[in-house]
């Protein structure tokens, strides 16, 4: 049997899996192959099958920075669970495997009177997403915090521990290629009481709930904010909230995000973000560069 067939049979690898249902816009078509790894070993024999040096590769986190093509992605996607899931404590130290959610990482530190992570309750984003991403909310970023990322290279399958030096992090920007997998961080904590820190997790929870639109499909932010005004202030001045192209509009609570509805497609959604993006350049000469990720389009 080969290797492909023997991780089929194993249900590590899956041909023609829709990824709508595992994106927050739940829309989008299926993936080529698709493959579930729960442990280091299934990951090795992953790239042993030689699929991710053959083809495009996508690594999918909790999909809520992601929007699929309709027609869907023609290579690889690697999807982590089980053993990527841990959180770890280490003195004040935090790790968290690439799959884990930055929520739970931010619970668990606080349980422990680690406190400096509770901005990651407020990113509904995995770990691995969060270092690619350099995901920050509250004035502090993914920077601020690491200490190193363990990544492997799905084509070689060699793994390196890289300090956000070498990840070249910046606001949304890392080096971390599509290749790169994030297995796993780790995070530099300072002691404090816990309820101290269970409090700025609620303050930042609350100001969620009031300021963007929660219970909605959407991806978050979509456009990076320019260096002198805020994407969504920016959109919004414009006059665009409520702008939509088929089922998908701009967000009446906040302009930088843009609303699914149950007919959406990743169509709508593209064609509503370029013409936003197209609007504000021509109205106010700022070049938005988009936040989101969008896999399988045409360029």
């Amino acid at each position: 049997m080969s290797a492909v067939g023997a991780l089929v049979d194993d249900g590590v690898l899956e041909e023609s899996v829709p990824l709508g249902p595992h994106t927050t816009y739940k829309a989008g078509g299926p993936a080529r192959w698709f493959a579930t790894v729960g442990s280091r070993s299934d990951l090795d024999r992953v790239i042993e099958t030689g699929l991710s040096a053959q083809m495009p590769t996508l690594v999918l986190g909790r999909g809520s920075n992601l929007v699929v093509a309709d027609s869907g992605f023609g290579g690889l996607v690697v999807k982590l669970e089980g053993d990527f899931l841990a959180v770890g404590i280490d003195g004040l130290d935090v790790t968290g495997g690439g799959a884990a959610p930055l929520p739970r990482l931010a619970r668990a530190s606080v349980d422990e009177g680690i406190l400096g992570l509770e901005f990651f309750v407020g990113i509904p984003g995995s770990v691995g997403g969060a270092v690619r991403q350099n995901a920050g909310c509250f004035g502090v970023e993914t920077i601020d915090r690491l200490r190193f990322a363990s990544i492997v290279d799905l084509r070689t399958g060699v793994e390196r521990r890289d300090t956000p030096d070498d990840l070249d992090l910046a606001y949304r920007h890392s080096n971390v290629a599509s290749h790169d997998l994030v297995v796993a961080a780790r995070f530099k904590g300072v002691s404090g009481q816990p309820d101290q820190g269970r409090e700025l997790m609620r303050e930042i929870t609350r100001w969620r709930r009031a300021h963007q639109p929660g219970g909605t499909l959407n991806a978050g932010s979509v456009f990076k904010n320019p260096s002198n005004v805020p994407a969504g202030q920016l959109i919004d001045e414009l006059g665009l909230k409520g702008l939509a192209v088929g089922d998908v509009s701009v967000s009446a609570k906040h302009a930088n995000f843009f609303v699914a509805g149950p007919d959406a497609t990743s169509k709508d959604i593209y064609l509503l973000v370029q013409l936003v993006k197209d609007t504000v350049l021509e109205r106010s000469g700022t070049k938005l560069e988009t936040e989101i990720q969008f896999v399988g389009f045409d360029k």
